[in-house]
């Protein structure tokens, strides 16, 4: 259900039939939860980013960025600096949006494991949402590793099992191989067409991804993969506010420690828990 300013809302005709957009707005509709908006611009923002949160999924798709495991992280020299465990940081004097869109644009030098993927594909389509100087100005050092994230990217975990397009999903894989494990899971982005993209593995359907997972667990595996209720979402009421220029929303900036784990395609759920045991975070600069 959306509720737009505290009154329903059925204006489905305000994007055109079989779109990106209108598969968005027709699965929120039909969603139980309440979607309440303030206003009409908020909820066309957070359309317009949840159908680039897709395009960008399929940008990587596209792309010829490769799956590794931490140790084996890369990235192109010109932009970034790769350390010792595995993250990847903003070199100085370098624009985040430049450097955002090389690995996209130069994808051939990149590698790096699913949680990082999808942070790279939620900053890739916020920043084709608000445009390069507001991303640069709210977003000055990016530090790629896992689901290490920009406070300002807002994210959280829900639990349901009705996912909207858009939506980032995680599915469990509890009898991964123990040399394998950069396949104990999958985050994957809920696409429009009711299939779900998979850094590693590609764009498929829930059964290919559990089939997939399945062939990688240990032997005399018991325990099937599974798509798990967990659902990752950027703030996106707080950045619709900070791309309409609303002063209230400009605040001091903060970032979060990057929380060194070494376990690879973790859920953001696991990662907001070790964040939250750490009593230091966040910290400004």
């Amino acid at each position: 259900m959306i509720q737009l300013a505290g009154m329903p809302f059925q204006q489905t005709n305000l994007w055109q039939s079989g779109s990106i957009e209108s598969h968005i707005v027709q699965a929120m509709m039909e969603d139980r939860t309440m979607y309440a908006y303030p206003s009409m611009n908020v909820l066309s923002f957070e359309v317009e980013l949840r159908k680039n949160i897709i395009l960008s999924a399929r940008a990587l798709n596209d792309s010829d960025a490769e799956f590794e495991i931490f140790a084996l992280t890369r990235a192109n020299p010109q932009y970034w600096y790769v350390t010792n465990m595995g993250s990847i940081e903003l070199k100085a004097g370098t624009s985040p949006s430049v450097a955002i869109r090389d690995i996209f644009g130069n994808s051939s030098f990149y590698g790096f494991e699913c949680a990082t993927a999808m942070i790279i594909i939620y900053y890739y389509a916020v920043m084709n949402v608000i445009g390069d100087h507001a991303f640069n100005r709210l977003f000055p050092n990016i530090q790629l590793y896992s689901w290490n994230f920009d406070p300002d990217l807002g994210l959280t975990t829900s639990y349901t099992n009705y996912f909207i397009p858009g939506d980032v999903v995680y599915f469990e894989n509890p009898d991964y191989h123990p040399q394998m494990s950069q396949w104990r899971g999958e985050n994957a982005v809920v696409l429009e067409d009711g299939r779900y993209f998979g850094y590693g593995i590609g764009i498929t359907t829930e059964s290919e991804m559990v089939q997939i997972l399945n062939e990688l667990r240990k032997a005399n595996a018991t325990q099937s993969a599974y798509l798990s209720n967990i659902v990752a979402r950027p703030g996106f009421l707080h950045l619709a506010n900070v791309a309409m220029h609303r002063p209230e929303f400009i605040r001091q900036k903060l970032r979060y420690v990057i929380i060194q784990h070494n376990e690879d395609s973790i859920s953001l759920d696991r990662y907001i828990y070790y964040l939250n045991t750490i009593p230091s975070n966040p910290f400004s600069f």
